[in-house]
Protein backbone atom coordinates (compact mmCIF):
# COMPACT_ATOMS: atom_id res chain seq x y z
CA UNK A 1 0.00 0.00 0.00
CA UNK A 2 1.20 3.50 -0.79
CA UNK A 3 1.77 5.66 2.23
CA UNK A 4 -0.65 8.56 2.66
CA UNK A 5 0.81 12.05 2.42
CA UNK A 6 -0.07 14.46 5.21
CA UNK A 7 -0.33 17.91 3.66
CA UNK A 8 -0.74 21.38 5.16
CA UNK A 9 -3.17 23.55 3.19
CA UNK A 10 -2.74 27.31 3.31
CA UNK A 11 -5.71 29.38 2.15
CA UNK A 12 -4.22 32.79 1.44
CA UNK A 13 -5.73 36.21 0.92
CA UNK A 14 -2.42 38.07 0.53
CA UNK A 15 -0.70 39.12 2.68
CA UNK A 16 -2.55 36.92 5.21
CA UNK A 17 -3.09 33.25 5.80
CA UNK A 18 -6.86 33.03 6.34
CA UNK A 19 -9.35 30.40 7.40
CA UNK A 20 -12.71 30.39 5.66
CA UNK A 21 -15.85 28.45 6.58
CA UNK A 22 -17.72 27.18 3.52
CA UNK A 23 -15.18 29.28 1.57
CA UNK A 24 -16.53 32.46 3.23
CA UNK A 25 -16.11 34.53 6.42
CA UNK A 26 -12.33 34.71 6.39
CA UNK A 27 -10.39 34.80 9.65
CA UNK A 28 -6.83 36.14 9.54
CA UNK A 29 -4.38 33.55 10.85
CA UNK A 30 -1.02 35.25 10.30
CA UNK A 31 1.87 35.15 7.85
CA UNK A 32 1.70 32.36 5.21
CA UNK A 33 5.48 31.96 4.91
CA UNK A 34 5.90 31.54 8.68
CA UNK A 35 3.17 28.92 8.80
CA UNK A 36 4.56 27.10 5.76
CA UNK A 37 7.97 26.88 7.41
CA UNK A 38 6.42 25.73 10.70
CA UNK A 39 4.56 22.89 9.00
CA UNK A 40 7.65 21.94 7.02
CA UNK A 41 9.60 21.71 10.31
CA UNK A 42 6.78 19.59 11.78
CA UNK A 43 7.22 17.05 9.00
CA UNK A 44 4.55 17.94 6.42
CA UNK A 45 4.97 15.91 3.22
CA UNK A 46 3.82 18.87 1.12
CA UNK A 47 2.45 22.37 1.37
CA UNK A 48 -0.51 23.56 -0.72
CA UNK A 49 -0.75 27.35 -1.06
CA UNK A 50 -4.03 28.55 -2.56
CA UNK A 51 -4.64 32.27 -3.18
CA UNK A 52 -8.38 31.98 -2.69
CA UNK A 53 -9.37 35.38 -4.03
CA UNK A 54 -7.15 35.86 -7.12
CA UNK A 55 -9.73 34.50 -9.58
CA UNK A 56 -12.66 36.00 -7.69
CA UNK A 57 -11.09 39.48 -7.83
CA UNK A 58 -9.73 38.81 -11.35
CA UNK A 59 -6.34 40.14 -10.32
CA UNK A 60 -2.79 39.13 -11.03
CA UNK A 61 -1.05 36.42 -9.02
CA UNK A 62 0.94 38.09 -6.23
CA UNK A 63 4.30 36.50 -6.93
CA UNK A 64 6.42 38.06 -4.11
CA UNK A 65 4.29 36.33 -1.43
CA UNK A 66 4.76 32.97 -3.16
CA UNK A 67 8.51 33.48 -3.52
CA UNK A 68 8.75 34.27 0.20
CA UNK A 69 6.84 31.08 1.02
CA UNK A 70 8.95 28.86 -1.23
CA UNK A 71 12.31 30.06 0.06
CA UNK A 72 12.62 27.88 3.16
CA UNK A 73 10.74 24.78 2.01
CA UNK A 74 12.50 21.58 1.00
CA UNK A 75 9.37 19.55 0.35
CA UNK A 76 6.95 19.69 -2.60
CA UNK A 77 5.17 23.06 -2.76
CA UNK A 78 1.97 23.39 -4.76
CA UNK A 79 0.56 26.82 -5.63
CA UNK A 80 -2.85 27.76 -7.01
CA UNK A 81 -5.18 30.70 -7.43
CA UNK A 82 -5.59 32.95 -10.45
CA UNK A 83 -3.62 30.76 -12.88
CA UNK A 84 -4.75 31.68 -16.38
CA UNK A 85 -1.89 30.93 -18.74
CA UNK A 86 1.18 28.82 -19.49
CA UNK A 87 3.22 31.90 -18.63
CA UNK A 88 1.64 32.01 -15.14
CA UNK A 89 2.56 28.36 -14.59
CA UNK A 90 6.10 28.91 -15.82
CA UNK A 91 6.61 31.89 -13.51
CA UNK A 92 5.32 29.97 -10.49
CA UNK A 93 7.61 27.03 -11.19
CA UNK A 94 10.58 29.38 -11.58
CA UNK A 95 9.72 30.92 -8.19
CA UNK A 96 9.90 27.53 -6.51
CA UNK A 97 6.51 25.85 -6.99
CA UNK A 98 6.82 22.12 -7.73
CA UNK A 99 3.20 21.90 -8.79
CA UNK A 100 0.61 24.39 -9.97
CA UNK A 101 -3.09 24.04 -9.16
CA UNK A 102 -5.68 25.26 -11.67
CA UNK A 103 -9.42 25.57 -11.25
CA UNK A 104 -11.38 28.56 -12.57
CA UNK A 105 -9.70 29.11 -15.93
CA UNK A 106 -9.67 25.41 -16.92
CA UNK A 107 -13.21 24.84 -15.66
CA UNK A 108 -14.94 27.97 -16.93
CA UNK A 109 -12.93 29.06 -19.97
CA UNK A 110 -10.32 26.78 -21.48
CA UNK A 111 -9.80 23.17 -20.39
CA UNK A 112 -7.16 22.91 -23.15
CA UNK A 113 -4.71 24.64 -20.80
CA UNK A 114 -4.43 21.29 -18.96
CA UNK A 115 -3.28 19.42 -22.10
CA UNK A 116 -0.82 22.16 -23.00
CA UNK A 117 0.59 22.52 -19.48
CA UNK A 118 0.98 18.75 -19.02
CA UNK A 119 2.94 18.52 -22.28
CA UNK A 120 5.28 21.37 -21.32
CA UNK A 121 5.79 20.81 -17.59
CA UNK A 122 4.82 17.14 -17.17
CA UNK A 123 1.64 15.75 -15.64
CA UNK A 124 3.22 15.60 -12.17
CA UNK A 125 3.34 19.43 -12.09
CA UNK A 126 -0.34 19.98 -12.91
CA UNK A 127 -2.95 19.74 -10.14
CA UNK A 128 -6.63 20.39 -10.72
CA UNK A 129 -8.32 22.05 -7.76
CA UNK A 130 -11.93 20.86 -7.54
CA UNK A 131 -14.40 22.84 -5.40
CA UNK A 132 -17.30 20.42 -5.07
CA UNK A 133 -20.79 21.19 -3.83
CA UNK A 134 -23.47 18.60 -3.23
CA UNK A 135 -26.42 18.96 -5.62
CA UNK A 136 -29.27 16.45 -5.17
CA UNK A 137 -27.65 13.05 -5.90
CA UNK A 138 -24.26 14.22 -7.16
CA UNK A 139 -21.73 17.06 -6.90
CA UNK A 140 -21.18 20.11 -9.05
CA UNK A 141 -17.87 21.90 -9.68
CA UNK A 142 -17.71 25.50 -8.50
CA UNK A 143 -15.03 28.12 -9.03
CA UNK A 144 -13.92 31.51 -7.73
CA UNK A 145 -13.69 30.44 -4.11
CA UNK A 146 -16.93 28.47 -4.24
CA UNK A 147 -18.98 31.36 -5.65
CA UNK A 148 -19.61 30.47 -9.28
CA UNK A 149 -21.40 27.41 -10.61
CA UNK A 150 -20.07 25.62 -13.68
CA UNK A 151 -22.85 23.18 -14.47
CA UNK A 152 -20.12 20.51 -14.60
CA UNK A 153 -20.52 17.22 -12.72
CA UNK A 154 -17.51 16.56 -10.45
CA UNK A 155 -17.08 12.90 -11.45
CA UNK A 156 -17.25 13.71 -15.16
CA UNK A 157 -14.83 16.62 -14.74
CA UNK A 158 -12.17 14.62 -12.87
CA UNK A 159 -12.25 11.94 -15.58
CA UNK A 160 -11.88 14.62 -18.25
CA UNK A 161 -8.95 16.35 -16.58
CA UNK A 162 -7.21 13.00 -16.09
CA UNK A 163 -7.62 12.28 -19.80
CA UNK A 164 -6.18 15.72 -20.59
CA UNK A 165 -3.01 14.96 -18.65
CA UNK A 166 -3.54 16.37 -15.14
CA UNK A 167 -1.40 14.55 -12.59
CA UNK A 168 -3.36 15.09 -9.40
CA UNK A 169 -6.66 16.30 -7.94
CA UNK A 170 -7.02 18.56 -4.90
CA UNK A 171 -10.57 17.76 -3.83
CA UNK A 172 -12.30 20.34 -1.65
CA UNK A 173 -15.87 20.20 -0.35
CA UNK A 174 -17.66 23.54 -0.08
CA UNK A 175 -20.28 21.94 2.20
CA UNK A 176 -17.69 20.63 4.67
CA UNK A 177 -15.03 23.33 4.42
CA UNK A 178 -13.95 24.82 7.74
CA UNK A 179 -16.73 23.11 9.70
CA UNK A 180 -14.35 20.64 11.39
CA UNK A 181 -17.12 18.02 11.40
CA UNK A 182 -15.61 15.40 9.13
CA UNK A 183 -15.01 14.96 5.42
CA UNK A 184 -17.52 14.22 2.66
CA UNK A 185 -16.42 10.59 2.53
CA UNK A 186 -18.90 9.61 -0.16
CA UNK A 187 -17.51 12.33 -2.44
CA UNK A 188 -13.89 11.35 -1.74
CA UNK A 189 -14.58 7.64 -2.32
CA UNK A 190 -16.37 8.24 -5.59
CA UNK A 191 -13.65 10.51 -6.94
CA UNK A 192 -10.85 8.13 -5.84
CA UNK A 193 -12.66 5.20 -7.47
CA UNK A 194 -13.35 6.94 -10.76
CA UNK A 195 -9.78 7.98 -11.68
CA UNK A 196 -6.26 6.57 -11.51
CA UNK A 197 -4.33 9.75 -10.66
CA UNK A 198 -3.60 10.76 -7.04
CA UNK A 199 -6.34 12.49 -5.05
CA UNK A 200 -5.62 14.83 -2.14
CA UNK A 201 -8.72 15.15 0.03
CA UNK A 202 -9.36 18.40 1.89
CA UNK A 203 -12.20 20.07 3.84
CA UNK A 204 -13.50 18.71 7.09
CA UNK A 205 -10.72 17.58 9.44
CA UNK A 206 -11.90 18.37 12.96
CA UNK A 207 -10.55 15.44 14.95
CA UNK A 208 -7.90 12.78 14.57
CA UNK A 209 -10.63 10.20 14.03
CA UNK A 210 -11.99 12.22 11.06
CA UNK A 211 -8.58 11.89 9.42
CA UNK A 212 -8.23 8.20 10.29
CA UNK A 213 -11.71 7.33 9.00
CA UNK A 214 -10.99 9.12 5.72
CA UNK A 215 -7.71 7.23 5.32
CA UNK A 216 -9.27 3.86 6.15
CA UNK A 217 -12.52 4.18 4.21
CA UNK A 218 -11.60 6.30 1.18
CA UNK A 219 -7.87 5.69 0.72
CA UNK A 220 -6.92 9.04 -0.83
CA UNK A 221 -3.25 9.55 -1.72
CA UNK A 222 -3.03 12.60 0.49
CA UNK A 223 -4.99 14.34 3.22
CA UNK A 224 -4.83 18.13 3.41
CA UNK A 225 -5.34 19.73 6.81
CA UNK A 226 -5.86 23.42 7.58
CA UNK A 227 -7.93 24.45 10.64
CA UNK A 228 -6.56 21.81 13.03
CA UNK A 229 -3.02 22.98 12.26
CA UNK A 230 -3.68 26.72 12.15
CA UNK A 231 -5.45 26.64 15.52
CA UNK A 232 -2.59 24.54 16.98
CA UNK A 233 -4.92 21.68 17.88
CA UNK A 234 -2.37 19.23 16.52
CA UNK A 235 1.00 19.12 14.79
CA UNK A 236 1.77 17.21 11.60
CA UNK A 237 3.81 14.77 13.71
CA UNK A 238 0.80 14.14 15.98
CA UNK A 239 -1.30 13.26 12.94
CA UNK A 240 1.33 10.94 11.47
CA UNK A 241 1.90 9.20 14.81
CA UNK A 242 -1.85 8.65 15.27
CA UNK A 243 -2.27 7.26 11.75
CA UNK A 244 0.77 5.00 12.16
CA UNK A 245 -0.54 3.66 15.48
CA UNK A 246 -3.81 2.82 13.73
CA UNK A 247 -2.22 0.88 10.90
CA UNK A 248 -2.05 3.59 8.23
CA UNK A 249 1.27 3.90 6.43
CA UNK A 250 2.71 7.42 6.46
CA UNK A 251 6.16 8.82 5.74
CA UNK A 252 8.49 9.56 8.63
Amino acid sequence: MMSIRVIAKLDVKPPYLVKPVHFEGLRKMGNPAEHAEKYYQQGADEIFYIDIVASLYQREILYPHIKECAENLYIPFAVGGGVRSIDDISRLIHLGADKVAINTYALQENPGIIDEAAKIFGSQAIVINVEAKSVSTSWECFSDCGRIQSGRDVLEWVKEVESRGAGEILLQSIDKDGRKRGFDKELVSKVCNSINIPVVAASGAGTMSDILELAQECKPNGIAIASMLHYDQVTIQDVKKYLRENGIEVSK
